[in-house]
């Protein structure tokens, strides 16, 4: 046994939520490597492996027969009760990028854009909007998503999570359970 000063408190940061979203969403089981991946969010392959140890720490992903999964029941818990606490919603300036939360499908198809409301964005150089921006959990957010709409659309699902107002959150825990979770 270790000795108890010896013993270090594992957690989970922001880009272990968009790994384990991504595999939540790929398809394409051949992916899954650390190099498939890493590519794949424009992360090192290091990145990825330290992201998948802590999400297999914390119960989020798990290997069944070499493979990598996904507990989902664990995510969707983590993801509605946690993910606006852990990582919080971070806004900034006015600036162009890529839409996420209600802006972008599914959610935005619930909420009427007028011109009064300022799309919420990730900022990115060539994003085709103009909004407020709001933090990403990790910097390549926005270019993986835009090489990947079903990962851009769970992840502007978590973004309503830790973002959103009441219906929001309600609406994004519906379509999380639906399409993902």
């Amino acid at each position: 046994m270790k000795n108890a000063h010896s013993l270090k408190q594992p957690a989970l940061k922001a880009q272990d939520i968009v790994v384990t979203a991504k595999v939540a969403v790929s398809e394409d089981r051949a992916t899954l490597t650390f190099a498939g991946l890493a590519a794949e969010l424009f992360m090192s392959a290091s990145e990825v492996h330290a992201a998948v140890q802590r999400a297999t720490t914390a119960t989020l992903l798990g290997r069944e027969f070499g493979e990598l999964t996904v507990n989902r029941a664990a995510l969707m818990e983590l993801l509605v009760h946690g993910v606006r606490y852990v990582f919080p919603a971070v806004f900034g300036p006015i600036a162009r990028g890529v839409p996420t939360s209600i802006f972008t499908s599914p959610l935005a198809e619930h909420f009427e854009q007028g011109d009064d409301l300022l799309p919420v964005i990730w900022p990115h150089s060539t994003g085709d909007i103009r909004g407020m921006s709001l933090c990403p959990l990790y910097p390549s957010v926005p270019l993986a998503c835009l090489r990947d709409p079903r990962l851009h659309q769970m992840l502007a699902l978590v973004d309503a999570l830790r973002a959103g107002a009441a219906r929001e959150r309600e609406l994004a825990m519906s379509h999380l359970a639906k399409q993902f979770l």
